[in-house]
């Protein structure tokens, strides 16, 4: 037996639907909702009716915009001869805090995974192939996550990016700045071993 008017239970369930919303945040983020002045909550769901409606894919690198065109894509301050491939949108992000990369991206919109039944033509594979086909690109980055789906998803393209004769490279990992030795695991130290550059 529900507690709550079916309304509230709706929207509780509508937050509880979100990644990395619990039942307990799902319920308080519903009151806070509940507790706004009537404009505020119309603002906040004129904001998701708004977003979903505006945004989309950018017919070049499939990131997030308004426009035809990202303003990556657009800006001619950028290297496009170096495409930075992610999975998601929220990694040209994390990339871009940086101020180092100064080339374009891919977004995958996914990883290649057998598990959850997500193969090549579920992501944005086809895409990457007739960019690298028609532009003048000579490098292309895989930055996949280096977890099983990330690896198998950069190998998958590197193959098929070899007909191509473009320069493929993997983000180099290793050990964070600031951390340990003695707390990064094997493999980690495996890594940064091997990815290892001249001083």
């Amino acid at each position: 037996m529900s507690f709550f008017p079916a309304s509230l239970e709706n929207l509780i369930d509508q937050f509880a639907a979100l990644p990395g919303i619990g039942r307990k945040s799902a319920q308080r983020l519903a009151f806070h909702v509940l507790a706004l002045p009537e404009e505020n909550a119309l603002a906040f769901a004129n904001a998701i009716t708004e977003a979903r409606r505006s945004v989309h894919c950018c017919k070049i690198c499939q990131n997030l915009t308004e426009g035809e065109v990202c303003s990556i894509c657009q800006s001619d301050r950028r290297d496009k001869t170096t495409i930075c491939v992610v999975s998601e949108p929220r990694d040209v992000l994390s990339i871009e805090r940086g101020h180092e990369y100064n080339g374009t991206y891919h977004v995958l919109h996914g990883v290649l995974s057998p598990m959850s039944h997500v193969g090549p033509e579920d992501i944005r594979i086809k895409e990457l192939l007739h960019r690298v086909a028609e532009e003048d690109v000579e490098e292309v980055i895989m930055a996949t996550n280096p977890d099983t789906e990330g690896e198998a998803t950069a190998m998958y393209i590197s193959r098929l990016l070899k007909p191509f004769q473009v320069k493929v490279t993997r983000l180099a990992y290793g050990i964070p700045v600031g951390s340990n030795l003695e707390f990064a695991d094997d493999a980690t130290l495996n890594r940064a071993i091997e990815g290892r550059t001249e001083m």
